[in-house]
């Protein structure tokens, strides 16, 4: 797509979600959109990938951590705009619960730092992207 296109086309991604003894699997982005703050690991999905795939390898990727893709647990959007208000990036990015199996987090890829995380108060103490203190509690309450 051309950097000046009018109309950026939706972007699939994967948000891999992990929880572990009460915690979320968090990192924090070194890339817009939302640099500087903590989500989970993700990122696009790569033609031919299934999402489970997708988000088993996002979470290897920029955390080194390994679990397994359970099921969808919620899709949003994520819409990257520019100062005068023009769509910069728009993301789709399915949510997907994943059990840990193996590994303790180690930012690479596009993390700057990754960590569990309390899910409870994890909204005050940290600077986290839009919906990842819901998304973590709608996870632990889906065991």
């Amino acid at each position: 797509m051309p950097a000046d296109d009018p109309f950026p086309r939706p972007v699939p991604a994967v948000l891999a979600v992990v929880l572990r003894d009460g915690h979320a699997l968090l990192v924090r982005r070194a890339n817009p959109p939302d640099a500087g703050l903590w989500g989970f690991p993700g990122g696009r999905i790569e033609p031919g990938e299934s999402l489970f795939a997708a988000a088993e390898r996002e979470l290897r990727e920029e955390t080194g951590v390994t679990a397994r893709a359970e099921r969808v647990i919620d899709a949003l959007d994520a819409l990257d705009r520019a100062g005068d208000g023009g769509l910069r990036h728009h993301f789709v990015l399915v949510a997907v619960l994943c059990r840990w199996q193996a590994g303790e987090p180690l930012a690479a890829d596009d993390a700057l730092e990754a960590r569990w995380t309390p899910v409870e108060g994890m909204e005050t103490a940290l600077r986290l992207s839009r919906d990842v203190a819901g998304l973590a509690r709608r996870a632990a309450r889906a065991g």
